[in-house]
């Protein structure tokens, strides 16, 4: 053996030991927009978090969700309490629970209430219970404009900047109380958009102050010639027994007879009741994690 493959050897054996190493995936990161402007609603903060692994060269499904300060952070969510999505979705990943996922956080506005409402089903309401409401919560819904904002403007945004999966099967939305009813919406008025909502303590009377089942009846009229198309998303409800969530019972009751009644596929339905829970952030961040799986499953 010449001396020059003695002295390679040594060499090819390091390098094929090294190549045979899995590489270790980077760490999750969570990642500032900033101010993001629009031509429908008023500017607001996004956040994108991205999952470890990120730099692998994968495309990755997105999950848009609303109030997306209390989301990930305890120092900007309300009451000092976040869902902490990432670490939650970090350990679902880890266990094979979860897809790998980009997870988009859309920060609320003080417009909160308008654009979270779904406008068509406001619309259908008795007059009288309209007024009602505006003397509560003054001014008409946007959430039109709204998800002409996640749908026209952010997600093409998103889609360009990060290496997403842009397909319907690879997206979803999910929120929390005003946000459980603008990812229903969001849903049906973009099904070739949104392939599965996640609607945790959905606040189906709008109101604060009285539980009335008008909103519920107008959206029971809106969902039902949209739960019979080609595009049927995933949809997760769930609702807890205490504080506001105390209400929701059997105005969910209403939508999960609805959905037996068209026989929505059970696959794709998933409701969800959380005896003792709240209506707050820490019972939000307890049970995260069972409408990512549902929606984000392997």
């Amino acid at each position: 053996m010449n001396l020059r493959l003695l002295v390679l050897l040594p060499l090819l054996r390091l390098a094929f030991s090294s190549s045979a190493q899995p590489a270790t995936p980077s760490p999750a990161r969570l990642e500032q927009l900033g101010l993001v402007t629009s031509r429908f609603v008023q500017p607001r903060r996004v956040s994108v978090w991205l999952p470890p692994g990120y730099e692998q060269g994968r495309r990755y499904p997105v999950l848009y969700m609303h109030d997306g300060q209390n989301l990930f952070e305890r120092a900007t969510s309300y009451g000092g309490t976040a869902w902490e999505v990432d670490s939650v979705l970090t350990q679902l990943i880890g266990a094979g629970q979860a897809r790998a996922c980009i997870v988009v956080g859309v920060w609320n506005t003080d417009r909160r209430f308008r654009e979270y409402a779904p406008a068509k089903p406001y619309a259908a309401m008795p007059e009288v219970r309209r007024a009602r409401l505006a003397q509560e919560r003054p001014g008409t819904p946007l959430s039109d404009d709204y998800l002409k904002f996640l749908v026209q403007e952010l997600k093409p945004r998103i889609d360009s900047q990060y290496r997403t999966s842009p397909r319907r099967p690879d997206t979803f939305v999910a929120g929390s109380s005003m946000g459980g009813l603008i990812s229903l919406y969001a849903a049906m008025e973009y099904p070739q958009v949104f392939g599965g909502a996640a609607c945790l303590s959905t606040h189906w009377p709008l109101s604060l102050k009285e539980s009335t089942p008008d909103f519920t009846t107008a959206m029971l009229a809106y969902l039902q010639p949209r739960l019979t198309g080609r595009l049927r998303p995933r949809l997760y409800f769930d609702y807890g027994t205490t504080t506001l969530d105390a209400w929701y019972e059997p105005h969910q009751q209403r939508v999960d007879s609805l959905l037996r009644a068209m026989r929505y596929p059970p696959r794709r339905w998933l409701t969800r009741k959380y005896a003792g829970a709240a209506h707050n952030e820490a019972a939000w961040q307890q049970r995260v994690a069972v409408p990512l799986r549902f929606l984000l499953g392997q």
